[in-house]
């Protein structure tokens, strides 16, 4: 029988205490459960696994957030590249993101733990090298998630001072108002964390409801009430407001805008360790996410760029009301009321999107900790009696009060950001997809069908979930690709010459942090971090 919370893993020998059941096969079947496949993986459980399919599909749709970022982040990759720019970079970013996904799912069905790329890389990497690459992706990831932390708390802040200057066209912004709405948004955020973990799953599950009817709340009302633009406007007019060279080269650079709506799936990962049949409902969970944010995001931008009466207006609405959408709203209701409704429906949403963020870049932080990879690991790697990560939740919030002071500094805030934010994931996405790449055509993974063994030895065992050959080693190339493209471009500026006011200073928290972490690793890390640690 299947135990509870468990997820089948077949082997061709039955273990002590575990039944194997006749299939009408030579083969036969056993069942792990979850926290059987964790102490297998080296980690003892400790959390509490309260999300089935549906909340973990929840946390992830709504984190990723595709259609309300799309509407607030498409700014820059309006500016530089223009609708037509807009609309097929959001077509190559889709099917890049595809394959990447793909490739994670693979991943996460082998291994589905909290620590999820650096996990990894300490398993797929070379020996000789296997903790230095697994050191540096974990700061990637921790980087990754707490930039999205404040990335988040930027779009909502932002965008609750548009809605306000809609309705009362006397109110300025000024960024010391963005800075305390960020804190303030990110202590909500800390706050929902911090209570039970039940009530945290049942919320996701609402929340992607409310995500899926909110679409329709936007979409129809924009449609049906605007006067529509030519469909060359939405797929043949480009545009190079940054004076780059060529056209093919402000593609490039404004592409990775708008891969920022795309990119975040990972945080069912990083809830692995909460969540029911991991190695199946966490790829599960990643390839619906994308499919259905994807498709959602596709949308809301055709219509949006349809529904655009002016191209001018809308961009002017950048120093007015700071996003396009907004000023779309009101052309199409007529009415500051219904745009403001309308604004209100994608603020609510970016809300309760902050809150899935927050669990997973507090749970990535957490994992690192336990694997003693951060200074006051032992401090941060501790739970409440609720099994919580309290401490690293804290430590998240902490982070998106500092990085949120950027904003006092630069005038291209939202773009500095996302990018952060696009190039710390893609390189932490690439490096585990180059690794399984090399292991899959080197034959180091084992069939399904065989004893699960000890990533130890030497050789690992693919999980329930895989992708069929020679598909997956085709869709595995392309997903390297594409990490790397986007990866490089994501610290592009948005004008040439770039300013010290536009420069894309991402760049220098980047670099800061990687050159932090590696000197810190041959200084110090190098000592005592030997990888995930085997706790059984």
């Amino acid at each position: 029988m299947i135990k509870d919370n468990g997820i089948e893993l077949r082997s061709t020998t039955p273990t002590s205490g575990e039944r194997a059941m006749e299939t009408g096969q030579e083969s036969r079947h056993k069942y792990y459960s979850d926290d059987e496949t964790l102490r297998r993986l080296g980690k003892q459980p400790r959390l509490q696994r309260t999300f089935g399919f549906m909340s973990t599909l929840g946390v992830s749709c709504s984190a990723l957030c595709t259609w309300e970022s799309l509407l607030l982040t498409s700014v820059p990759g309006l500016v530089i590249i223009g609708p037509a720019g807009l609309t097929w970079a959001l077509v190559f970013n889709w099917i890049g993101i595809i394959a990447v996904y793909a490739v994670m799912a693979e991943l996460a069905s082998i291994a589905p733990t909290s620590g999820g790329q650096y996990h990894w890389v300490a398993m797929l990497a070379p020996k000789r090298v296997s903790n230095f690459l697994c050191y540096q992706t974990a700061w990637l990831t921790t980087l990754a998630w707490q930039a999205i932390s404040c990335m988040v708390g930027y779009l909502i802040a932002t965008l609750l001072q548009g809605i306000i200057a809609l309705a009362r066209p006397t109110y300025v912004p000024v960024d010391w108002h963005t800075v305390l709405l960020i804190w303030a948004f990110g202590l909500l955020a800390a706050a929902l964390n911090c209570t039970n973990s039940r009530l945290l799953a049942s919320l996701e599950g609402l929340i992607l409801i409310l995500h899926l009817a909110g679409f329709f709340g936007v979409l129809i009302p924009m449609v049906y009430l605007s006067p529509h633009n030519d469909p060359s406007v939405v797929f043949t007019t480009f545009m190079n407001e940054g004076l780059w060279p060529t056209q093919g080269v402000a593609f490039m650079v404004g592409y990775p805008t708008v891969a920022t709506a795309l990119l975040g799936a990972d945080c069912a990962v990083h809830l692995a360790e909460e969540i029911e049949h991991a190695s199946t409902v966490v790829p599960q969970a990643l390839m619906y996410t994308i499919f259905i944010n994807g498709g959602l995001g596709l949308a809301i931008i055709i219509a949006m760029l349809f529904c655009m009466q002016s191209l001018p207006d809308a961009l002017a609405a950048v120093d007015t009301v700071f996003y396009p959408a907004l000023q779309i709203f009101y052309s199409a209701t007529r009415s500051t009321t219904g745009a403001c409704l309308m604004a209100g429906i994608v603020f609510v949403l970016s809300v309760a999107a902050s809150v899935g963020i927050y669990a997973s870049a507090s749970r990535m932080m957490w994992s690192f900790a336990r694997d003693k990879g951060l200074p006051f690991s032992g401090h941060l790697v501790k739970l409440t009696k609720n099994s919580l990560p309290l401490y690293t939740v804290c430590a998240t919030l902490a982070f998106t009060v500092l990085l949120s002071l950027i904003i006092l500094g630069s005038a291209v805030a939202l773009q500095a950001l996302c990018s952060l934010s696009v190039a710390a994931l893609c390189g932490s996405y690439t490096l585990p997809c180059s690794l399984l790449l090399w292991r899959r055509l080197t034959g180091g993974i084992r069939p399904y069908l065989m004893e699960p063994v000890d990533p130890e030895q030497g050789f690992l065992t693919w999980g329930p979930w895989r992708v069929p050959e020679p598909v997956g080693t085709i869709i595995n190339i392309f997903a390297c690709m594409y990490g790397l493209l986007t990866f490089f471009w994501s610290f592009w500026p948005q004008t040439n010459p770039p300013t010290p006011e536009t420069m894309n200073w991402s760049v220098l928290v980047f670099s800061s942090v990687m050159l932090f972490s590696i000197a810190w690793y041959f200084f110090r890390a190098r000592e005592y971090f030997k990888g995930p640690i085997r706790e059984v």
